[in-house]
């Protein structure tokens, strides 16, 4: 008789053929399996590990995480696994503080701004969620073997169980390598990763029984000995310490008495309390293609970088956000292949800007030069005697700008472009009809949106009155204090809480056209609609036969070897 999948596996349903296969069943791929079947794309998701993975590795999720994470109906799941943080304290060489980093302070994107988990919680209720998607098979003890490009599909080898396991070949539409930095579908498709690996070591360890309450970060600039704390949950806490030479090698495993000594100046601990203990170097590496054919790199995969700006495991939930909607975008014949080509586009110049933050940050805060640590802390406590050096370090603004400057976005000659390529805030609104309290992206839905800002009927009529634009939620903004409500086909929202007044105050008589990752596509007024959908369509490759500033409507057929696999998308 065959043993029930552990508890943190959903059952396999085999009996539907997937569009998509997702590599790896750690957070990225979890991630992507969820936003691609939640919209009504049927996915594979394989792992060659029996379980979801038992490692505190990430530590770190951020609010444009939770907020993909929300976009999958999955924030309410995830919420009671993290600490719904305050960001990073940095203390000096004289173990004073330097400057508590902590964001603006206001959950722009409507979570808190840096929250601490244990990866293995994540992974568990990320995989127990997916049995609420009829559309997603998971098996574990599955690896990939083998693949092969075809024009229209990307033929697979899977093998279950050990070496002499039984193995399937099928056909799929996509492939995403999500299998971390050892990617088998990376080498396969032999693509090389630049970049550099450091020698330095750090020893990571997770405890248990920890008095630490913080809900920040800690990093203590000591160039005798840099340490990062992250406490966590129910007494978790992580700590990280740079190692001297001779004091343990990389990849060996550390000896119980030298974490006993590097934890004794915060904590008395025994090897019981010792969840995980490992020595490790770091690497700054970018694969250097992120599409290849219908195949398609994210997370550790595509990129690595020290861990010192907490973005590894959120890069790769960037990378699922931006991909998993234009698959579906193209598998439901609303767009062309060209739109998979903005993927790479979009995502590489800020995965590179992520990684070359990582490594200057790993020099400055962590440096274990004692010239270079003084003069690091006299810059930063003169910078925060002024207003402008104080929000530069208290609010993060030397993190890199997300604003994506080429691909599915379009800037018309206008002066307000400001908002177009970045992320949507996400402020709390008033809903139509019954005015009751929520999240901007809950009254947005699930796919693209169009939001009128203070615009008339008249408005709504000319810039809808030619096909071109996306299929989009409609959705009237409310200025001035009045009460919103809704129209024949549109949701009506005003502001609540101050901010969507203050991010819309000067665009009165303007659209907004939000992408499904809630990054913005366009702002134009109603009698350019034509001329930002044809921009779009241009940006993303797909302009038919037509130049002018009127678009055509043009629907790419599904290719008959997918359209069997794919259901009716749900919006």
């Amino acid at each position: 008789m065959t043993a029930p999948p552990p508890a943190s596996q959903p059952r396999s349903r085999s009996h539907h053929r997937p569009a998509v296969l997702v590599v790896g069943a750690g957070p990225t791929g979890l991630t992507a399996a969820h936003l691609l079947g939640s919209r009504g794309v049927r996915v594979l998701l394989v792992e060659r590990n029996a379980t979801t993975s038992d490692a505190a590795k990430a530590i770190s999720l951020d609010d444009e995480s939770l907020r993909t994470l929300q976009s999958a109906g999955l924030d309410e799941a995830v919420y009671p696994i993290i600490v719904p943080g305050t960001g990073t304290r940095y203390f000096g060489i004289d173990g004073r503080p330097l400057v508590h980093a902590r964001g603006t302070g206001d959950q722009r994107y409507g979570h808190p701004f840096k929250n601490s988990f244990a990866q293995p919680d994540l992974e568990r209720v990320l995989c127990e969620q997916l049995r609420c998607l009829p559309d997603v098979d998971v098996r574990f003890d599955t690896r990939l073997t083998n693949l092969s490009h075809h024009s229209d599909r990307v033929r697979v080898t899977l093998r279950s169980g050990g070496e002499d396991g039984p193995v399937e070949e099928l056909d799929v539409a996509y492939v995403l390598g999500c299998d971390g930095g050892r990617s088998t579908v990376r080498d396969l498709l032999s693509i090389p990763m630049q970049g550099r690996s450091f020698p330095d070591v750090w020893l990571v360890v997770d405890t248990l029984g920890d008095g630490h309450d913080q809900r920040y970060g800690m990093h203590h600039g000591d160039p005798e000995r840099p340490v990062v704390i992250v406490p966590g949950q129910d007494g978790r806490c992580r700590y990280e310490f740079r190692l001297k030479p001779g004091e343990c090698e990389a990849g060996s495993p550390p000896p119980f008495e030298l974490v006993r000594q590097l934890l004794l100046p915060y904590r008395e601990i025994t090897p019981e309390q010792v969840e995980r203990a490992v020595a490790y170097s770091f690497h700054a590496l970018l694969a250097d293609r992120l599409r290849d054919g219908r195949c398609f790199l994210l997370g550790d995969a595509a990129h690595m970088m020290p861990p010192f700006a907490g973005q590894g495991l959120n890069s790769g939930v960037r990378d699922a956000a931006n991909l998993c909607w234009k698959i579906e975008e193209v598998l439901a014949g609303r767009a062309g292949d060209a739109l998979l080509d903005t993927y790479d586009t979009e995502r590489r110049p800020h995965a590179r800007a992520v990684i070359d933050l990582s490594v200057r940050l790993g020099r400055i805060v962590m440096t274990t030069s004692s010239p270079r640590a003084r003069l690091r802390d006299l810059l930063v406590r003169t910078a925060m005697r002024t207003p402008p050096g104080r929000r530069y370090l208290t609010e993060m603004r030397y993190r890199p700008d997300t604003r994506v400057r080429s691909g599915a976005v379009v800037r018309l000659d206008s002066p307000h472009q400001s908002l177009v390529g970045r992320p949507l805030p996400q402020p709390r609104v008033l809903r139509a009809p019954r005015h009751e309290v929520t999240r901007l992206d809950d009254a947005l839905g699930r796919g693209w949106s169009l939001l009128g800002i203070g615009v008339t009927e008249a408005d709504w009529a000319t810039a809808t009155a030619r096909p071109g634009l996306p299929d989009a939620t409609h959705v009237d903004v409310c200025l001035d204090d009045r009460a919103p409500q809704d129209h024949a086909g549109r949701t009506g929202i005003a502001d609540a809480d101050g901010r969507l007044d203050a991010l819309f105050a000067r665009l009165a008589g303007h659209f907004v056209l939000v992408r499904p990752d809630r990054l913005v596509a366009a702002v134009f007024t109603p009698g350019r609609a034509g001329r930002a959908a044809a921009e779009l369509r241009r940006a993303t490759g797909d302009t038919g036969d037509d130049t002018s500033a009127e678009p055509v409507a043009v629907s790419t057929r599904l290719d008959p070897q997918v359209q069997p696999h794919i259901q009716g998308v749900r919006r």
